[in-house]
């Protein structure tokens, strides 16, 4: 019998694959890439072990998100069959029908692993957004009938990969034989195609979306970025901008400031401008290009719970009216304020300013240790506050391992030729997350749940450690029961 390649080592291979087609195909992402690693290597020199707070620089350093649009319920399922075939599972729903600053007319998940030993093995994710044809805000109906019908007219997975996926995800793994054919039909199904593109048609969908065109107006799917981690992307932006490599304008997501890092900071050069054929309409060919690929890095840092990130809803909302009263105020020859600056002062305002008030507000999510060398000394109450004030627990930040649909969006329309067109008056199509989980016939898992599993899960693995029947957490919107069910929910995920 065959020994397996097994799950995590198939989403390692996986990751890999597609980093070395995208590096083939968008010789920057390796420029991107080399940058990355020499950022996290002047941070590693700098402040030694406190830099892998949020990961080892083993795993910081390999770490990927990549992004892939589809166009359908149908191909949605299929991406998920190839996906939960590496351990890769969909979570959470995002929205960027009504993102700001500019709408796009998708929904999205995210592929990803769940288990913390898996996050450690390997944390490839892909950010996977899926075209709403039917929303009236953007696509009448006509050309709703007509994109539904190209893109049932269209396979982008070949059988023999969703088979060979579908078996892989019922017995764990691959034998070595079928693992090599997987990842070559994987890594084929994602890379760029070189089939002529339908002029008049993409310019269609262009003028609606450059987004709606990237995915309607091809007969393929391709990796639309592969995103590394850097410790610092205020270092990396301009280290890259240093080289000539033009930058978007902003990096996306909270500010840098002398606080915790949470959730999701983000940012990408340019989209480049790719070399296509191009089928007129007297199906002549013709040479053109298309700017529709980019190269993201991300910095991530401490995940936040409901109340965290309502609070975080709040403050990019109180940045945004500032902005908006300074443009008022201001005349034709005043600067304009830079949104980094104001997004600093409005946290430095209303953030806690380091990670222990941070946790002890309810904003963040943490596990819990007992530290190696403390004793429960008698009397010392046994609430969670108490035992990290008496040094025998220590916290530590669970990272955020998913998205922002603001940020997202920052990013997409940072990188778009022109704004599209949207018709408020119309109306849209109700999509939410039960609906998606429907259609791709999967359950969606939510973050906050899983990060909620995790927490629950230390805290009863400290109890047990000093023994007691648990260990009391006076948190904001913090459920006990609700922490052990969701620790039930992610391990049945798991298995």
């Amino acid at each position: 019998m065959s020994t397996l390649v097994p799950t995590w080592e198939l989403r390692a291979r996986f990751a890999q694959r597609l980093s070395d087609l995208y590096g083939q195909e968008v010789p920057a992402y390796r420029t991107l890439v080399e940058v990355s690693t020499q950022v996290n290597q002047r941070v590693l020199a700098r402040f030694g072990r406190a830099a892998e707070r949020f990961g080892s620089i083993d795993r910081v350093t390999a770490e990927r998100h990549g992004a892939i649009r589809v166009g359908s319920p149908r191909e949605l399922a299929q991406v998920a069959t190839v996906f939960t075939a590496v351990g890769m599972h969909p979570t959470g729903f995002y929205d960027l029908r009504d993102a700001m600053p500019q709408p796009i007319p998708v929904v999205s998940t995210a592929f990803r692993p769940h288990a913390p030993d898996e996050l450690a093995r390997n944390p490839f994710r892909v950010f996977t957004s899926m075209l709403v044809p039917g929303d009236r805000r953007f696509f009448a109906a006509e050309l709703e009938a007509r994109l539904v019908e190209f893109i049932e007219g269209r396979e982008l997975f070949a059988p023999e990969l969703l088979e060979l996926a579908a078996e892989a995800e019922a017995g764990g793994g691959l034998s070595e034989t079928q693992a090599q054919r997987f990842l070559d039909l994987a890594a084929r199904s994602f890379a760029l195609s070189d089939e002529p593109v339908d002029e008049a048609w993409y310019a269609t969908l262009s003028a609606i979306s450059g987004v709606a065109a990237d995915i309607g107006g091809v007969r393929s799917t391709h990796i639309n970025h592969l995103t590394p981690r850097v410790l610092d992307i205020d270092d990396l932006y301009a280290s890259m901008s240093a080289r000539g490599i033009e930058m978007i304008d902003e990096i996306q997501g909270p500010p840098g400031w002398e606080g915790p890092d949470v959730l999701l900071r983000q940012t990408s050069f340019r989209a480049l401008a790719e070399p296509r054929l191009f089928r007129t309409a007297d199906g002549s060919l013709t040479q053109g290009e298309l700017r529709v690929r980019f190269g993201e890095v991300e910095q991530r840092g401490i995940a936040l719970t409901p109340a965290g990130r309502s609070l975080f809803d709040d403050l990019v909302g109180r940045t945004d009216a500032r902005l908006a009263e300074a443009a008022e105020r201001g005349g034709d020859d005043a600067a304009p304020p830079v949104r980094t600056d104001v997004a600093r002062d409005v946290w430095r305002e209303h953030l806690p300013a380091d990670e222990r008030e941070l946790d002890r507000a309810g904003l963040a999510f943490c596990t819990y240790t007992v530290v190696e060398s403390a004793t429960l000394a008698p009397g010392v109450p046994t609430d969670l506050d108490a035992l990290l004030d008496a040094g025998v627990l220590r916290a530590e930040p669970i990272v955020y391992e998913d998205f922002l649909p603001r940020s997202a969006a920052g990013i997409f329309a940072s990188n778009l030729a022109d704004r599209g067109r949207r018709d408020d008056a119309a109306e849209g199509e109700q999509r939410d997350l039960a609906w998606l989980a429907e259609a791709m016939g999967r359950p969606i898992a939510v973050p906050e749940e899983l990060y909620a599993a995790q927490r629950a899960a230390s805290l009863e693995r400290a109890a047990a450690r000093l023994g007691l029947e648990r260990i009391d957490i006076d948190r904001p919107g913090v459920d006990h029961a609700a922490g052990r069910a969701a620790t039930a929910h992610a391990a049945e995920g798991a298995s």
